[in-house]
């Protein structure tokens, strides 16, 4: 594996300022902004963190849809040694107060959609002192951009270093516990450092490259795809949330050469009328990935976008990307290999292992473990939870999976139960947990079923108590004031009993056989 100097996140801004600091950045709903005023931004805010108070290491968190000033909040941040850690701006009140909670931050912004919500759950966010309204407006909350100007320019005294903490990205524990995910300057730059030494033509990028970020920015995908677009000096078109409508205007209106996107939000792209409209000549490659994608979505965006697609594999653990199929292995026949989840990435090392960690033969199932300069640097505060998932150097996925003679990695299941709609995972423990707050449910199980629309959807097995009475819709609404829509369950059973083991375990093979029955894999 080569050893690679990875730097810093920001060793990798400067460079793109000083070459390009004309071109724009970031572009937002009108606004447009070059590299070197997005880089005299973040210098503001880093002094602006600094006489806040907010010492190197510790949090502050960005509760908004995506935005031009989250990336100027990160870049800052960094600048100051702060963390950033975007919460999901999807999930319920409560979930995103355990997770500020979480993280001990004392600052937070806060874009004009949610700021109702949070009004209503800072008593239960006692740790933070100052809120600030990411776009202004409040009546309240100080506006961020001035906040920002108020305070000194000129860039920050603190020198970062690669071991230094930049993004903390929150996933659910199977357990239903969020966990901090902690990533350093290191694990992002190890990664496009490699890559531009092995010169994989998909991963290339130009001096005229534009991008769409629609992305979460509360997900891998979303913050690295920005981080990505600053290390090559790309523009990047930031959406809102992804927007079919915007995106085509996007396409339409600039040279985008780059897109990522769920499958779920490309199948809406290449099914929607304007699809057929629209010149998609200066795409050069469509990353998918998050989820998995039916072969017949994957044929019928080839053939509609004429691009090259490529296939990514990864998790927040891994700062995303670590098996990627290239557009050479994605043929309008439909491949054997189109199934799989490509290559790893020169730099990375794969091994499928079984339960006690020894190899498995090649073709044989068993879990995924992964071994490179982008693993995370743990769980924050979670020492036991990281211990278990990094053993001796390698990061366990607790997806299941094999290799083939042609080391091609193929997804055959997940060890771990977890559920991803729509690009969106869900945890069953987290989901049955709330479900068991229901009166009138004795036991409940969650499983994830295929959907056409969202890769797989969320199901619910109830048993009732004796005597209660409650219906499928009742249940759904219920769950929703409770937990985040995405992780409600869409459907639900109702059941005399759930299936166990003799020992009493809740065997979840056999609610899920009946919708499965058929296919080739256990994910969809």
């Amino acid at each position: 594996m080569p050893q690679i100097d990875p730097g810093t996140l920001l060793d990798s801004l400067n460079a793109t300022t000083a070459r390009v600091p004309h071109k724009p950045a970031f572009t937002f709903e009108g606004r447009s902004t070059d590299f070197a005023t997005f880089a005299r931004h973040a210098d503001r805010v880093a002094a602006a963190l600094t006489a806040a108070g907010i010492a190197p290491g510790e949090r502050i968190a960005y509760i908004g849809k995506n935005s031009d000033v989250y990336f100027e909040a990160l870049y800052g941040a960094m600048k100051a040694g702060v963390v950033m850690v975007p919460v999901n701006w999807r999930l319920a009140g409560p979930e995103i107060a355990v997770i500020v909670e979480d993280s001990q931050a004392r600052l937070i912004l806060v874009g004009p959609e949610f700021a109702d919500l949070v009004a209503s759950e800072l008593p239960n966010m006692p740790r933070v002192q100052t809120v600030l309204a990411s776009e202004g407006g409040h009546p309240v909350w100080p506006d961020f951009a001035a906040w920002r100007d108020a305070a000194r320019d000129g860039p920050p005294v603190r020198e970062a270093s690669p071991d230094d903490v930049a993004v903390q990205l929150y996933t659910s524990g199977t357990t239903g516990r969020p966990k901090g995910v902690m990533l350093a300057h290191r694990n992002f730059t190890h990664g496009v450092s490699a890559n531009q030494m092995s010169d994989l033509p998909w991963a290339r990028w130009e001096d005229g490259d534009a991008a769409v970020q629609a992305m979460p920015v509360s997900h891998i995908s979303g913050t690295g795809w920005g981080i990505i677009s600053v290390h090559y000096g790309a523009t990047c078109h930031i959406q809102r949330q992804f927007d079919l409508d915007q995106t085509f205007d996007m396409i339409q209106q600039h040279p985008i050469s780059k897109i990522f996107l769920v499958p779920a939000a490309l199948q809406f792209l290449v099914r929607h009328p304007r699809a057929k409209q629209t010149d998609f000549s200066r795409i050069r490659e469509m990353g998918y990935g998050a989820s998995p994608i039916p072969l017949a979505l994957l044929r019928e965006s080839m053939e509609m976008l004429g691009c090259g697609f490529v296939q990514f594999y990864g998790m927040t653990e891994t700062t995303g990307t670590i098996v990627a199929l290239p557009p050479e292995d994605h043929t309008p026949d439909g491949s054997p290999r189109m199934r799989g989840a490509g290559k790893p990435l020169p730099w990375v090392e794969i091994r499928v292992v079984d339960a006690e960690g020894r190899d498995v033969p090649t073709g044989q199932v068993g879990e995924i473990v992964t071994r490179s300069g982008a693993n995370m640097v743990g769980y924050w505060n979670r020492p036991e939870e990281t211990a278990k998932t990094i053993r001796d150097g390698w990061l366990h996925t607790g997806d299941a999976g094999f290799v083939d003679a042609d080391g091609y990695v193929y997804i055959h299941d997940r060890v771990k139960d977890m559920i991803i709609s729509g690009g969106e995972n869900v945890y069953p423990a987290e989901v049955e947990s709330a479900l068991s707050e229901h009166p009138a449910i004795a036991e409940a199980a969650v499983i994830g079923v295929p959907d056409e629309k969202w890769g797989e959807a969320v199901k619910a097995v109830v048993v009732l108590r004796p005597g209660a009475a409650l219906t499928q819709q009742q249940l759904i609404d219920w769950s929703r004031d409770r937990i985040a829509a995405f992780k409600a369950p869409k459907s639900v059973d109702f059941a005399e009993m759930l299936p166990r083991n003799a020992s009493g375990k809740l065997l979840k093979r056999e609610l899920r056989a009946p919708y499965w029955e058929g296919r080739g894999r256990q994910v969809n």
